[in-house]
């Protein structure tokens, strides 16, 4: 796998983790630094951290995997994108609900950990490169890091006037790459 994959891959997992901030953005109207940062770590962290713990568990199965790694690969990045696709697709425009402390800290970490559970499957297609790992880790949660701030300023800017399906992009992506991958291990015999 290649930097460029783990990129687009990066990108792909980064959507939800942007299309919260730009709604955070929308609803809040203006920009906090430390409060941003700190949504902004959070994302990025649990983005990358998801990863790694599937990454480590798939390991115990590296020996049954092998053989079948491309389709587990394509399969996960497929249900994982198809997912995404779909609540993209259908989402309804919600009005922003008035919250007294829309930055708390419990906020940020229930948000952090549900736009990096998709994340969490993704580990396992990195199994049978280990000697990527932790370049992957650190591109993955750099990506959702810069991501989640250009979306809170993006939502700022843009205000309600804004209609994004970063999910359905993202989606596409993360499609995109799993057919990479097994049409390149299919070439590749």
């Amino acid at each position: 796998m290649d930097t460029c994959s783990i990129i687009i891959i990066g990108i792909g997992l980064a959507m939800d983790c942007f299309a919260v901030s730009v709604s955070k953005g929308i609803c809040v109207k203006k920009l906090s630094i430390i409060p941003t940062l700190t949504m902004a770590f959070l994302f990025g962290f649990f983005q990358a951290a998801m990863p790694l713990i599937s990454y480590f568990a798939g390991l115990n199965f590296m020996g049954i995997i092998k053989k079948s790694d491309h389709w587990i690969a394509f399969g996960l990045l497929a249900l994982i994108g198809g997912k995404m696709l779909f609540e993209g697709i259908r989402k309804q425009d919600t009005e922003c609900e008035p919250e007294i402390h829309p930055f708390s800290f419990l906020k940020l970490i229930s948000l952090a950990i549900a736009t990096s559970i998709d994340a969490l499957a993704t580990g396992i297609i990195f199994v049978p490169y280990p000697q990527i790992i932790w370049k992957s880790i650190a591109i993955i949660g750099l990506t959702s890091f810069i991501f989640s701030i250009s979306g809170m300023m993006i939502g700022i800017r843009l205000g309600k006037g804004f209609r994004l399906k970063a999910e359905v992009l993202g989606g596409i992506i993360l499609i995109v790459i799993g057919l990479k991958i097994l049409i390149e291990h299919s070439l590749a015999i």
